[in-house]
C-alpha cells in the first residue's frame, strides 16, 4: 500500500524559511514533487524531482524554493526560503502522477 506522509508545515513570518518533508512507502517512485492549494484557488504545481535528480519549478518559487530527494530514504524535501504571504497554502506531496499525501498547512504571516 502506497503512503505519502508530509511533515514540516506551520506558521512562519515573511522572509523566513521552512522545510517540508515527505516520506514515501509502498513503492519506488520515478518522479515526486509538491503541489499546493491556497484558499479559494486551484491546486498548482510547486516543484518536481525525478529519481535521477532532474528538477522543475513553478515560476513563482524559482530562486526561493529547492526540491531534493533522498532515494535511500524514499523521501522528498522542499526547502522554502524567503517566504511570502502568497505562499500560504496546503502543500501536498505527490508521486508518479496518481499518489497524493494528506497535505500540510503552511501559513506565512507576520
Amino acid at each position: 500500500q502506497v503512503q505519502l506522509v508530509e511533515s514540516g508545515g506551520g506558521l512562519e513570518q515573511p522572509g523566513r524559511s521552512l522545510r517540508l518533508s515527505c516520506v514515501a512507502s509502498g513503492s519506488i517512485f520515478s518522479i515526486m514533487g509538491w503541489y499546493r492549494q491556497a484558499p479559494g484557488k486551484q491546486r498548482e504545481l510547486v516543484a518536481t524531482v525525478t529519481r535521477g535528480g532532474s528538477t522543475n519549478y513553478a515560476d513563482s518559487v524559482k530562486g526561493r524554493f529547492t526540491i531534493s530527494r533522498d532515494n535511500a530514504k524514499n523521501t522528498v524535501y522542499l526547502q522554502m526560503n524567503s517566504l511570502k504571504p502568497e505562499d500560504t497554502a496546503v502543500y501536498y506531496c505527490w508521486a508518479d502522477i496518481i499518489y497524493w499525501g494528506q497535505g500540510t498547512l503552511v501559513t506565512v504571516s507576520s
